[in-house]
């Protein structure tokens, strides 16, 4: 019998992560070609070495019957914190709002304007329309959806034009990405996390600063649960 190490090389972990996070963002395994550049690598040869070595020790799983279909099975255990926050990425439903996604008897939930994903902007709307919650969340809350502007949260699979759907709560863990209200007037969709006696509010994309205030000043009002895109 022989028993195959589950740690994983710098390569191994890093590819891992990459596939985590295009699958979380897209919903598509990424190509031989993408997976290369990722890791600059010169060929694909060594793409396939890793993939095999990853399946091995049941990290990811092929899919049968689909060209280039993988699934992340389980993330690494020494993947730090910032590893797995910056790979975590909402649920995404595919085609976005149309048809095949507002049928009646839906549970319906309302849409309360536009979030910044960049720069700030003025603090929740009125309701400007409504939209079904997704099939796949529960129930046991209460919920509304805000359309984003901006870029700031690509690299979490948030992009501009996109529905998000956000669970009410005026509290969050730290990693969570949040609707975060600025001095009561302006509203953010931004990762939370608390150090000291500080808030900071991460974007996720490395053009845009973290932002750092007091903790009398931000207020959440709810955690990014899914969102909707076209495509």
């Amino acid at each position: 019998m022989y028993i195959i190490c589950s740690m994983l090389t710098k390569k191994q972990k890093n590819l891992l992560l990459f596939i985590n996070k295009k699958l979380r963002s897209s919903g598509v395994s990424p190509s031989y070609e993408e997976m290369k550049d990722s890791l600059n690598l010169k060929s694909k040869s060594g793409i396939h070495r890793l993939i095999s070595a990853l399946e091995e020790r049941g990290f990811i799983r092929k899919l049968p019957h689909k060209a280039r279909a993988l699934e992340v099975v389980k993330l690494p255990e020494t993947a730090s914190a910032n590893d797995i926050y910056n790979s975590f990425s909402p649920s995404v439903i595919k085609g976005g709002l149309d048809e095949t996604n507002t049928k009646q008897g839906n549970s319906e939930i309302p849409v309360l304007g536009s979030i910044a994903a960049g720069t700030p902007i003025e603090a929740i709307q009125n309701e400007v329309k409504r939209i079904p919650l997704p099939a796949n969340i529960e129930k046991n809350g209460e919920y509304f959806g805000l359309q984003v502007k901006g870029d700031s949260m690509i690299e979490a699979g948030i992009n501009e034009g996109d529905t998000v759907i956000v669970k009410r709560s005026d509290t969050a863990e730290n990693g969570k990405i949040v609707v975060a209200l600025i001095d009561d007037h302006e509203a953010m969709l931004k990762r939370i996390r608390r150090k000291g006696k500080t808030i900071a509010l991460e974007s996720a994309n490395k053009n845009y600063e973290t932002k750092i205030f007091g903790p009398d000043r931000v207020k959440v009002q709810g955690i990014l649960v899914s969102l909707y895109r076209n495509f």
